[in-house]
């Protein structure tokens, strides 16, 4: 399935800034961008920074001055959106994972499963297969939590979610992750540009190990499921924000779009979920 996804973001920037942007979409054996285009206004040099195991691509600049920076991108990528029986998922036991699937059992800033362990276990652990099990969380949180802007703040983490029952996606994506962890399920955030989101805006959900691979589910619903471009995964947000600044900068203005380019393109509803699950990663 092919996407041409776009944005455009202003910067005021009040002092000498380092800024680091993750708004390309990563490139992994499910996910490919045949074309893209960068542009800061003014011209700065930039710095193409690829992370490992994740593939997560960042650009660095510097900026020396006070300035309105203008960023835009546009890219046309190309994602296999594999299509899952959640009754062949299996859970995998911790000591059978390996490095690159470790750091996501554990706690980390935005999602301390350390703190809702007892939780997760009494509402969720008698739940049999691991598939079902996430299933029901993420059905869960968006039952009980309220998508409602404005309502917390870049401080907000999973544990402050249950008891305050709003947020947004970032927080729907941390809660689930928490919970899934609490559960000795390994899960990591996904950021990524969205078709049809409304309003448009980079959208946050979060991928579980299951199966030996990882699987996506969305709490908020308020994506299909294969009409995401993925462009970072990360213990939490803290590891994939859209731009992390070194100074003192604020956003004056962000547009975000993402057009599906396929005419055949069918987009899959909450209930399919039940009976197929959705997988855009499985190299690690």
């Amino acid at each position: 399935m092919k996407f041409q996804v776009n944005c455009h973001i202003e910067y005021a920037i009040t002092s000498p800034a380092t800024l680091l942007f993750n708004i390309r979409p990563r490139m992994t054996s499910s996910q490919r961008v045949l074309e893209e285009r960068l542009v800061f206004t003014p011209e700065h040099s930039t710095e193409l920074i690829v992370t490992e195991p994740d593939y997560n691509r960042f650009d660095r600049i510097v900026v020396q001055g006070i300035e309105t920076l203008s960023v835009d991108y546009q890219a046309t990528v190309e994602v296999e959106h594999q299509r899952l029986n959640p009754e062949l998922l299996r859970k995998t036991a911790p000591h059978k994972l390996d490095h690159k699937q470790l750091p996501y059992l554990l706690a980390s800033r935005y999602c301390q499963s350390d703190r809702l362990g007892r939780f997760a276990w009494k509402k969720f652990g008698h739940i049999t297969g691991v598939y079902e099990q996430v299933l029901t969380i993420t059905e869960w949180i968006h039952d009980n939590v309220e998508y409602l802007p404005g309502t917390t703040t870049s401080a907000t983490s999973a544990y402050d979610t249950p008891t305050e029952c709003a947020g947004v996606c970032r927080d729907f994506a941390h809660l689930g992750i928490a919970l899934c962890r609490a559960l000795t399920i390994p899960a990591r955030y996904f950021t990524g540009y969205a078709w049809n989101l409304n309003p448009p805006d980079f959208h946050a959900c979060f991928e579980a190990y299951i199966g030996d691979r990882w699987v996506l589910f969305d709490p908020t619903r308020l994506a299909s499921p294969n009409g995401l471009v993925n462009i970072g995964s990360g213990r939490d947000a803290a590891d994939v924000a859209v731009c992390t600044i070194f100074g003192m900068a604020r956003t004056i203005t962000q547009s975000v779009d993402c057009q599906v380019l396929d005419p055949q393109f069918q987009a899959m509803t909450v209930d399919d979920l039940k009976a197929t699950a959705i997988s855009m990663d499985a190299s690690f």
